[in-house]
């Protein structure tokens, strides 16, 4: 017992010393973690969001980025990582705007601002996310099929990503 109290002794003085703030600072970035991972607000109004970065896009001479997609998915997440990432803004910060709006669930019938996936010219969401590039006078650059494929977007990987954009403005150019 004796050496027991012995060993606890310090331990506990070190606890009652300091405790508290080691404590706070480990709650933290847990705390930073998740507000981080608000990348598609539930409670935006997704038609006047849409409408804005179309007319910020436009303003600015430079093409929207429009993602559909969801904070419970780690694909929306993972693309919205890298979509604002530092990476992402130096090599093309100048060319794109980049908008993030919830869709819900639509696998399970729980979707929302879907209507607005329909004026981009897909009638079913079938997962999340989608990603649409907007021109600036409003036409959908890359196929519905392009669209709508990034159900794996997180396991592609930064410089996959990345890629799929230096590529789409090697098309916009040649």
């Amino acid at each position: 017992m004796k050496r027991t109290l012995r060993i606890a002794a310090p331990a506990l003085l070190l606890l009652l010393a300091g405790a508290v703030e080691p404590v706070e600072q480990a709650k933290a970035p847990v705390a930073a973690k998740a507000q981080a991972a608000n990348f598609y607000p539930q409670d935006a109004n997704g038609p006047a969001v849409l409408d804005a970065a179309l007319a910020d896009a436009k303003a600015q001479g430079k093409l929207a980025v429009i993602v559909f997609g969801a904070d419970w998915c780690h694909d929306s997440r993972g693309l919205a990582r890298v979509l604002l990432s530092d990476q992402f803004k130096a090599r093309f910060g100048a060319r794109f705007t980049v908008t993030f709006i919830d869709v819900g669930v639509p696998q399970t019938g729980n979707g929302r601002n879907l209507d607005l996936v329909k004026r981009q010219g897909v009638k079913n969401l079938k997962g999340t996310p989608a990603m649409f590039v907007i021109s600036l006078g409003g036409k959908r650059i890359n196929s519905k099929k392009d669209a709508v494929s990034w159900r794996n977007a997180d396991s592609r990987g930064d410089a996959a990503i990345l890629g799929w954009f230096d590529k789409l403005l090697a098309d916009q150019a040649g």
